[in-house]
């Protein structure tokens, strides 16, 4: 089979960064299905691994990749509700080969069936998004859907990925929530109010500020989606006493003033989508159906792809090139790859 991947942890520049390979099919086991890949989406976290995951050994390279949509060619012995030919997606698994293949094998348990109504490069945008947003929201944040009284959700970074899925999911699943996004371009902030934000701010300038003249409901929840460091002060300020702030991104140990959060009684949480199949807990399953109800929404016209842009095949030049589009951090909602 085809497939895009690396040998040595490398610049992109480097000729070796990121490799054209024909390998063996893989072989699915008794939980996976065994999915022929249409299209993937490509995400920070795969540069993250490019540049820290060495490969096991000289002869067995890494295949990132954790979003795709694809078709079922085989199942192993214990799959169940799924069979040959359905057409799915998924986001995989972090410590399994990933998408950028012909061919994939992934647990049963994380995959659903993909939206009708969406095209393969639409659905290949919002896997892994889908599932980190909701499970920030609605989880890690405890957003309740009918609040007891009126209260804003504040998003930094929200032109992304995770940000345009949890803009969208914010507004249709907890319609009495202000939404306050963060952005720092006029196009982003277009592209935010268009997803339904109530208010976009300038996540350039200091936050606090701006958040108070909005007049908005009192600010309970803070989804802070990158550069959580440089905001983070800001955000402790603005949040209400007893608030909660989720995070995602990576920083070293000592960026933040935990203590800070002490004097409001304020919660931290950190969301990483890849802990339920990572560690095997006992409601991996619970993925799969995340991604079955997002399929419905955006089958019932509630929710949209947050695709920007198909930059071609699956290959090892278009790779580097979204790699590259990614490592500047100015890229709005989900770069895709489609066919090989």
């Amino acid at each position: 089979m085809k497939a895009v991947g690396y040998y040595q942890n490398l610049p992109l520049q480097a000729a070796e960064s990121l490799l054209d390979l024909d390998l063996p099919a893989p072989t699915p086991g008794p939980r996976d299905l065994l999915v022929e890949v249409s299209a993937i989406a490509v995400n920070p976290v795969d540069v993250k691994v490019r540049m820290s995951r060495p490969a096991p050994d000289a002869g067995s390279p890494v295949l990132l990749g954790w979003d795709a949509v694809g078709v079922v060619r085989a199942i192993g012995a214990e799959v169940s509700g799924f069979a040959p030919g359905d057409r799915v997606w998924y986001a995989g698994e972090i410590n399994r080969p990933g998408s950028y293949a012909q061919l994939q094998c992934v647990d049963h348990r994380i995959a659903a069936l993909a939206p009708k109504t969406l095209s393969d490069a639409q659905a290949a945008a919002l896997p892994l998004t889908a599932i980190t947003a909701w499970e920030l929201l609605f989880e890690r944040l405890q957003v309740q859907a009918r609040p007891e009284r009126p209260v804003s959700l504040l998003v930094t970074g929200a032109g992304g990925g995770v940000g345009s899925i949890l803009v969208q999911l914010a507004r249709r699943l907890a319609p009495q929530l202000t939404v306050i996004a963060t952005a720092s371009r006029p196009e982003s902030a277009a592209w935010l109010r268009e997803l339904g934000a109530h208010h976009v701010i300038d996540h350039t300038q200091a936050l606090a500020p701006q958040i108070a003249a909005l007049g908005a409901p009192s600010l309970r929840y803070a989804a802070s989606l990158t550069h959580t460091p440089l905001h983070f002060n800001d955000i402790v300020a603005a949040l209400e006493p007893q608030g909660r702030i989720g995070m995602i991104d990576d920083f070293a140990p000592d960026a933040l003033n935990v203590m800070a959060l002490k004097g409001k009684s304020l919660s931290l949480h950190w969301e990483m989508m890849f802990v339920r199949p990572l560690h095997a807990t006992h409601d991996l399953a619970e993925v799969g159906q995340l991604l079955a109800e997002v399929a419905r929404l955006a089958d019932a016209g509630a929710l949209r792809s947050t695709l920007s842009e198909v930059l071609g095949p699956i290959n090892a030049a278009t790779l580097k090139r979204a790699h590259a589009l990614l490592e500047g951090q100015h890229t709005r909602g989900k770069l895709v790859l489609q066919g090989f």
